[in-house]
């Protein structure tokens, strides 16, 4: 099923949000996926720590079998070098659970477990912090180490379960300060009898995470601020110029000032400008399609008035007078101002809906030529009456063909040619051409009459223009058929134009101008 364009712009999850929430929202968003990272480094934590335990296993292991290799009188020194090169506290503990040999004896110590206490409120900071993000994470800490009170086998389970399994067995725990302790335990295999035990306190393993931990978050911080500075930036160059279209369409909507001034944002080059240009002219056609509404209004007004007052003061004179021919002139009077009335009504009802239905129109081929030819009968008749002469010289078919609305081109070129008869003098010539020139297709209408003045040429076509040619009645015309046709014309995308003849008398030369068909 075919999605109306209604569906496609639809807002279905953010119905209530302003564009500057959803700004936010995206670039809050896009920061929290970041912020989301820091969580990760419990992962890298975790793997840090594996790799350091994994460590300790291999080095049990392998000291394990050079305790083992060694001669019982070298063991001592052998344990003293080993702990202090791989920084590191090793232990002998018999099967009976004694302690045989400590690398620390008589060596200094590789590692000293510091007391929280005695730390400065920095590392309470920071310890706090590393048990906020394993609260958030749901992670489970390692046991608390504590040394035990009696230094024999026993209070090392690993040491225990390696001595019984006769493999290497590790261990983790934390210290006070909440760094890992690390331990593994390893049989020497060269005396069953004996299992080795190494401690040790990699600090550096947090040291790294925090490290790291710190580098994420100022880069968080800083795309934070970006990303706050990026949102300012796009409310205010998106959704603040969109709230002042806004409050200037509401402001045209109302109506409350004669001239509202919609921003035209000229040095936009975006939708934004192309939408702010858009509305500012659409409110500029607005306006002058109201003030033409209001001028409209006002001439009909005026035209009303004239032939209505007429109207009155012969009907009131009615009443009064007893003469019969004076009450015929009277009556004549009425009847004119009748038909005037009339007249009037019909073409305002037709200036009033012809925008609207030039809109609606199904425009179709008409043959121009084809056309002057069926009105040509009617012309003729009319002509008689003054009396003026008409020439159409008759082209071949098809050489004039627009599209268009039939009846309302007849109408055009009836208007124009009947006010070419209604100016020519008695025995004129009105000569009517259509052609082709180009992809335009041409009509002119030429007469003999006393022309147009170059000054007049545009306001002939204004409504109700009083311009009347000498001698005829007053009111036989509504001063609405020039600016009929140039409303038809203007909607078939055409143009009319006036002008003097070029050639012979003078008089006036209409010319019409519609996008024409190749045939």
């Amino acid at each position: 099923m075919r999605r109306s364009e209604a569906d496609d712009l639809a807002l279905r999850w953010s119905t209530r949000w302003t564009l500057t929430h959803r700004i936010l929202a995206v670039n809050i968003f896009a920061f929290a996926v970041l912020a989301g990272s820091l969580f990760y480094l419990d992962s890298f934590r975790e793997r840090l720590t594996g790799d350091r335990m994994e460590h300790a296993r291999t080095e049990a292991y392998i000291m394990a079998r050079a305790v083992a290799e060694s001669e019982p009188a070298a063991r001592r020194q052998l344990l003293r070098d080993l702990g202090q090169s791989s920084r590191a506290r090793l232990r002998l503990y018999s099967p009976h659970g004694s302690k045989l040999i400590d690398s620390w004896n008589g060596a200094p110590h590789t590692y000293r477990l510091r007391d929280p206490v005695s730390e400065s409120w920095k590392k309470d900071a920071a310890r706090m912090l590393d048990r906020g993000f394993d609260a958030i994470l749901g992670k489970k800490s390692p046991p608390p180490y504590s040394p035990p009170a009696a230094d024999r086998l026993q209070a090392w389970p690993e040491a225990q379960a390696a001595l019984k399994s006769g493999a290497v067995t590790t261990a983790l725990r934390q210290a006070p300060d909440g760094t890992p302790y690390i331990s593994a335990a390893a049989p020497a295999n060269g005396d069953s009898s004996a299992v080795l035990l190494l401690t040790s306190n990699p600090r550096d393993v947090r040291a790294i995470v925090r490290s790291e931990r710190m580098t994420l978050a100022i880069i968080i911080l800083v795309t934070l601020l970006l990303s706050a500075l990026l949102s300012l930036f796009l409310a205010r160059t998106i959704a603040t110029p969109l709230r002042r279209l806004a409050r200037a369409a509401q402001r045209v909507r109302l109506g409350r000032a004669r001239e509202v001034s919609v921003p035209l944002l000229p040095e936009r080059r975006d939708e934004i400008g192309l939408l702010a240009r858009a509305l500012h002219d659409m409110t500029q056609s607005l306006r002058q399609r109201i003030d033409a509404t209001e001028a409209f209004a006002a001439d009909v007004t005026h035209e009303l008035k004239n032939p209505l007052a007429s109207l009155r003061s012969a009907v009131d004179s009615l009443e009064r007078v007893e003469d019969p021919t004076l009450r015929r002139q009277l009556l004549d009077v009425v009847r004119h101002d009748v038909h005037r009335l009339d007249r009037l009504i019909v073409d305002i009802a037709e200036v009033s809906r012809l925008d609207a239905e030039l809109s609606r129109a199904r425009f179709e081929p008409v043959d121009l030529c084809e056309l002057i030819e069926e009105l040509l009968g009617v012309w003729e008749e009319r002509a008689a009456q003054r009396p003026v002469r008409l020439a159409f010289a008759r082209p071949r078919v098809g050489c004039a063909v627009v599209m268009g609305d039939r009846s309302r081109l007849a109408r055009v070129l009836d208007n124009i040619v009947d006010n070419a008869i209604s100016f020519s003098p008695p025995d004129g010539l009105v000569e009517i051409v259509a052609t082709a020139v180009g992809p335009k297709a041409l009509v002119v209408v030429e007469d003999e009459g006393p022309g147009v003045p170059e000054e007049a040429r545009e306001a002939i076509f204004n409504r109700f223009h009083s311009m009347r040619p000498e001698g005829e009645d007053f009111g036989r015309h509504s001063g609405l058929g020039l600016a009929i046709a140039k409303a038809i014309v203007e909607g078939h995308d055409g143009r009319i134009c006036v002008e003097d003849r070029q050639e012979g008398p003078s008089g006036a030369r209409f010319v019409i101008s519609l996008p024409g068909v190749n045939s």
